[in-house]
């Protein structure tokens, strides 16, 4: 049996990034200032946010027989990530093409093949045994099945809602805490009104972040009610920061942090990540969260 401290559950995808001086308009050709390439996805990337806090994680999901799976295969592994539950089938790898502006802000294509969630006996999750499961909501049959186990066992639940799906309105009001987008949060509630759909939102679930971007977070529990501000950084790419604000999250709480700890933590990891180009590259380790946030404190 695996004991480890966090299990990432979800979607993954071999992602290329054009650094472009405005997003191309209809019929434009245009030439990217820069370019890269590397792995992502939401909960790919929040395992390697987890193997980067110094803690064992492993992440579950598809990856395809072909050369970008090989890729992102091996940068998970290079970044310390576990990668037996990784399941290799027919289908390809999603692929994305990331346009990055000066200000930072992006535009995204995602290629999934439909139909491509994995069935519950795809992966044998039996020999593993996390303090902590994050689920992305792209793998809703592993996901239910995980869910129920984890409930027997006193395994904590997180779920990253980044949009309403099948996994996401399975999930959301079933886990120890949903960690929402605002998009989420008004989408699944039908409220404009982002305060007005964290008090649905609670009724529904006791522990419910919902993160704003630039304009930081609010959250609500049992027992407390807040917002936060988002860390001032100067932005170049905020492609994958809701990736890495998960995977904090979800680290902080295998560590047993305080509530106060948990979304200050993320929150820093997440305006790191933004100061870099590339959702995994510029994820940022320990040391340098732990500099960022003592800076904070000083000022």
């Amino acid at each position: 049996m695996y004991k480890i401290d966090v299990l990432c559950v979800g979607v993954t995808s071999y992602d290329f990034y054009f650094m472009v001086d405005h997003h191309p308009e209809p019929d434009e050709k245009t030439i990217a200032d820069s370019f890269l390439s590397c792995g992502g996805g939401p909960a790919a990337n929040a395992a390697v946010t987890i193997a980067k806090m110094g803690l064992s994680v492993a992440f579950a999901g598809d990856l395809g027989n072909d050369a970008w799976g090989n890729l992102h295969v091996q940068e998970l592994k290079q970044s310390g990530v576990l990668t037996d539950w990784i399941f290799r089938g027919d289908n390809p790898t999603p692929i994305s093409a990331v346009f990055v502006k000066p200000d930072g802000k992006r535009s995204l294509v995602n290629y999934r093949k439909n139909n491509a969630a994995l069935k519950t006996d795809s992966i044998d999750l039996s020999n593993i045994k996390p303090k902590v499961i994050l689920f992305d909501g792209h793998e809703p049959a592993i996901s239910m099945d995980l869910l129920k186990r984890a409930n027997s066992e006193n395994i904590i639940t997180v779920l990253d809602a980044g949009s309403v799906n099948q996994g996401t309105s399975n999930l959301y009001d079933k886990v120890d805490y949903l960690v929402c987008s605002e998009k989420f949060a008004e989408e699944i509630t039908g409220l404009n009104e982002i305060d007005n759909a964290l008090e649905k939102l609670s009724k529904l679930n006791q522990n419910v972040v919902i993160t704003l971007g630039e304009m930081g977070l609010i959250w609500k529990t049992k027992k407390s009610k807040g917002r936060l501000p988002s860390c001032q950084v100067n932005a170049i790419d905020t492609t994958g920061a809701g990736d890495v604000f998960h995977g904090a999250f979800a680290g902080c709480l295998a560590m047993r942090y305080g509530w106060k700890d948990v979304l200050e933590y993320s929150n820093a990891a997440a305006a790191l990540s933004c100061t870099k180009s590339g959702g995994r590259t510029s994820i940022p380790d320990k040391d340098e969260i732990k500099t960022f946030l003592t800076n904070i404190i000083t000022r």
